[in-house]
C-alpha cells in the first residue's frame, strides 16, 4: 500500500511542487492550504505523515502539530521559509521529526520524508528481531518500537528512537555528531549541528520527565556519551 501524506502549505505553487515529487516517489498525496484545513484533513483520515509549513496565515503549522499531539503521533516534517534556530527547536520540541528550510530540493525532501517513514515503523528485519537493548533503567524493543525508563513508557519520534538506539548499541563510546545523525538519517542526507543539538535536547527532556537526569552526557569537542540513565 502506498504511504498517505498531507500537505499543508499556504503557497500553491510549493503544495504543487511537493505533491509532484511524493507522488513520483510512489506515495499519495492531499494538499490543504492552512492550519484548520489540515486538522480537518487529519480527522478525516490519519495520514502516515504531515509535511507541514510553519509560516501558515491564521493557524501556523507550530500550533496544528500542537494540537495534532493531543490525538495522534503521526510522524511530522516541518517547512519554513525562514532558517531560524527558534523555529527550528520549537518545531522539533513540539514533536517534529525533520526541518527543511524553504528553498529546497524535491529530492532531498522525498528522501527525508522515507527516512522519517522507515523510522516511524518497526522494518520486518526489526519485527523478527527480539533483541533488547537496556542500560541503567533504560530499555528498548525495536521489534515493537517501545522505550521506557524505570517502567514507565517513553513516547518518542521515530528520529528520537534511531538516535537513542545507536547510543545504546555503543554505551561506552563517545559519538560524534556524524555519528550521531548516521545513525538516524541516510548517508545522502546532510544534517545541521543544530538539529542534531535539538534532537539531543528533545530526548534528554523526554528523559528527564521520566526521571532520568543522567541520559545523555555532552565531551566537549568530541560529541556525546550515554549517562548512567539512573543506574
Amino acid at each position: 500500500m502506498p504511504h498517505h501524506i498531507l500537505v499543508a502549505d499556504d503557497d500553491p505553487h510549493i503544495r504543487e511542487i511537493i505533491c509532484f515529487a511524493l507522488e513520483k516517489a510512489g506515495m499519495k498525496t492531499v494538499a490543504v492550504s492552512d492550519g484548520a484545513a489540515a486538522l480537518l484533513a487529519i480527522e478525516r483520515r490519519a495520514p502516515d505523515l504531515v509535511v507541514l509549513d510553519i509560516g501558515m496565515p491564521e493557524m501556523d503549522g507550530l500550533e496544528v502539530c500542537r494540537r495534532l499531539r493531543h490525538t495522534l503521533d503521526v510522524p511530522v516534517l516541518f517547512l519554513s521559509a525562514r532558517d531560524e534556530e527558534i523555529d527550528r527547536i520549537l518545531g522539533l520540541e513540539m514533536g517534529g521529526d525533520d526541518y527543511v528550510t524553504k528553498p529546497f530540493s524535491p529530492r532531498e525532501l522525498v528522501a527525508r520524508v522515507n527516512v522519517i517513514l522507515r523510522r516511524a515503523r518497526p522494518t520486518k528485519a526489526e519485527q523478527t528481531d527480539d533483541r533488547q537493548f537496556s542500560h541503567g533503567k533504560l530499555a528498548l524493543v525495536p521489534a515493537s518500537h517501545a522505550a521506557s525508563f524505570d517502567g514507565r513508557p517513553l513516547v518518542l519520534t521515530g528520529i528520537e528512537f534511531a538516535i537513542l538506539k545507536g547510543f545504546l548499541a555503543r554505551p561506552a563510546h563517545v559519538l560524534g555528531r556524524d555519528m550521531v545523525m548516521a545513525n538516524a538519517y541516510a548517508a545522502n542526507i546532510h544534517v545541521a549541528d543544530r538539529t542534531v543539538d535539538s534532537h539531543i535536547r528533545n530526548i534528554r527532556a523526554k528523559l528527564a520527565s521520566a526521571g532520568c537526569t543522567d541520559a545523555i552526557e555532552t565531551v566537549h569537542g568530541v560529541g556525546f556519551r550515554l549517562g548512567r540513565c539512573g543506574a
